[in-house]
């Protein structure tokens, strides 16, 4: 099995709270959660990487056990070598693309050189035909050069797998079309396991191998290789 997702959480906003509840099964290496705003699909991708911490819970990637509530086991998110890519990509605007790559692999707070070489970064300038662009800062280059530069900063630790976030929301029609080509490429030469995050059905469309639908944060739909059963909450007090 290549994702086992279990998580719990109840989030609170003021009076408001809203339970999420979210279990899947899937030996697909390309597998989208869909469902529209709201969903709890974006905190559903925290909680796998460990940015964010469930209440209650379990997550397997590829075998390897990375939370597991009832054994007290939590792993950081640098132990979990998850690449995850946000909605907006994250660069560093103070930073070049050839910096932003590189901080991946920078360790405390000192920023990476604008010149020092490392054969880790050139290598995904290439791959993403940044090189003449290594000097230019976030603000400088298009958003397709931009989200290449995220997912180059992502790879670059070798990671064991990969989380997008709505990658392609901020982009034109015909830009999102030529990039979920570029990223199924890519994913099918790093034989990496990819979870996406999307409202957008040519998503799945393009680079579903299972899908996940979501919906007032629980599962609605399962992948076709998932017996897993679940449920779907939604609590609002006032």
């Amino acid at each position: 099995m290549v994702w086992d997702v279990a998580l719990q959480k109840m989030l609170r906003h003021g009076d408001t709270r809203f339970a999420l509840d979210v279990r899947f099964t899937s030996a697909a290496q390309r597998v989208v959660l869909y469902g529209p705003s709201g969903a709890g699909k974006s905190q559903t991708l925290r909680m796998i990487a460990g940015v964010s911490a469930p209440d209650a819970g379990r997550v397997a990637v590829a075998g390897r056990v990375l939370c597991d509530t009832n054994a007290s086991l939590s792993l950081s998110p640098q132990q979990r070598r998850l690449a995850y890519v946000f909605q907006d990509y994250a660069l560093f605007p103070h930073l070049t693309v050839r910096q932003n790559i590189a901080f991946a692999l920078s360790t405390g707070w000192r920023n990476p050189s604008r010149k020092a070489p490392d054969p880790r970064v050139d290598h995904w300038l290439r791959s993403f035909q940044l090189e003449a662009h290594a000097s230019h800062y976030p603000h400088q280059i298009s958003g397709g050069q931009r989200q290449r530069t995220a997912l180059a900063r992502a790879l670059v630790t070798q990671p064991v797998a990969l989380l997008l976030d709505e990658p392609f929301a901020a982009l034109d029609k015909s830009l999102r079309q030529s990039l979920r080509q570029e990223l199924k490429e890519l994913q099918a030469e790093l034989k990496l396991p990819l979870l996406l995050i999307t409202h957008d059905e040519d998503d799945i469309d393009s680079l579903a191998e299972d899908v996940v639908h979501m919906e007032a944060g629980g599962v609605t739909a399962l992948p076709v290789s998932s017996d897993t059963v679940t449920s779907t909450r939604l609590a609002t007090n006032r």
